[in-house]
């Protein structure tokens, strides 16, 4: 059986997740073929399976009779259900929602997809995040839902043992976009650095191609007026598997990894971080509830909050029994929660309450 996942671009969490579920699901005889319309970076990580770079009408259409597709399922581009049907594809259809960034886009996104769901799809997905299953409760009563989480393979995918930096690192990965809460990450390094450790260090991880020039300059500018400079080093673009050496290394550091973001989907970089011993300290951002339990799995802080974030870091860098208690639970919830073996069976289920059998 063939399965065909597509996007805008082969980058962030939805690259991830195609790669991982990829390999999930081929253990279940699925074949997953993936399209995304454009290539931002030159970099594309391998999937392991038929990966196409186009937006040309033609082109997709050849994809599409050669695939012999039983389902598509096309992530966030609702508008290009209508566009598959018109080049002749008759198959299932499933609208899948890993994110919209701010509710409220969110809620806007998904009002303007309601009639490209219900005259031509077949279902929605979404990976557990609740305002995403509100909406979709809300706009969509009579469409067929699911709601299952996202897979990982920690075996694959997991802690190196590599040599040990003196100092603690704090990391974030992101986008420079006002959701992703960059300005955020750096005043809590800010201070964290004048009142937990001097010598503390800043790791951020990002890809320079989805950010603006005017963001970018503002990005330097908060850097130099906090003086940040000698503390913080920046990492463009690196390949997701070099990043499991990178989330060791800050885990083994004493360090965690910091999401600043005001609304998430599902952000793999959070199991990333736990597949790995890196302890996680975030804003309770929606999507990131079926992975994080405040003190088990890793920690909360209030949005906005500076002061508070810096109380939970100094726990998080200095109580080792909670931290090492932390690293574990994550590690273990992970495997039980975001297993392969999970993903395949939810999604086959999917495939048969659709009606495709074989």
């Amino acid at each position: 059986m063939n399965v065909l996942f597509v996007y805008y671009v082969p980058s962030g969490g939805v690259e991830t997740l195609n790669r991982q579920r990829s390999a999930a699901l081929k253990e279940k005889n699925i074949n997953c073929h993936f399209l995304y319309f454009r290539k931002a970076r030159d970099l594309v990580n391998d999937h392991n399976a038929p990966t196409f770079i186009t937006d040309d009408d033609n082109k997709i259409k050849e994809i599409l009779e050669n695939g012999s597709y039983s389902m598509i399922v096309i992530i966030s581009d609702y508008i290009s259900i209508k566009r598959f049907r018109d080049l002749g594809y008759k198959g299932l259809i499933v609208l899948e929602i890993q994110g919209y960034g701010p509710k409220h886009i969110a809620r806007s996104e998904l009002t303007k997809a309601v009639p490209y769901v219900t005259n031509y799809g077949n279902g929605l997905l979404n990976p557990k995040t609740p305002h995403i299953s509100q909406l979709f409760d809300e706009l969509f009563p009579f469409t067929p839902k699911f709601q299952f989480n996202n897979c990982f393979d920690s075996k694959k995918f997991h802690y190196h043992s590599l040599p040990k930096h003196t100092n603690p690192i704090i990391a974030w990965i992101g986008r420079l976009e006002d959701n992703k809460n960059w300005r955020e990450f750096l005043q809590i390094g800010h201070k964290a650095i004048n009142n937990i450790n001097n010598n503390l260090q800043l790791y951020l991880f990002e890809d320079p191609t989805l950010s603006t020039q005017q963001e970018r300059e503002a990005f330097q500018h908060l850097i130099k007026s906090l003086q940040l400079d000698k503390h913080l080093t920046i990492f463009p673009n690196i390949p997701n598997e070099k990043m499991a050496e990178y989330f060791s290394i800050i885990g083994d550091s004493g360090g965690f990894l910091c999401s600043t973001s005001k609304v998430e989907g599902a952000p793999y970089s959070v199991l990333e971080a736990f597949s790995c011993r890196c302890p996680v300290l975030t804003t309770d951002s929606d999507g990131v509830r079926s992975s994080i339990i405040h003190n088990q799995t890793g920690k909360y802080y209030t949005l906005g909050n500076i002061d508070e974030a810096i109380v939970e870091a100094n726990d998080l860098i200095n109580n080792i029994k909670r931290r090492e208690g932390i690293q574990t639970t994550a590690y273990n919830h992970l495997t039980t929660s975001f297993s392969p073996e999970q993903y395949a069976f939810n999604f086959i289920n999917m495939l048969t309450s659709l009606g495709v059998n074989d």
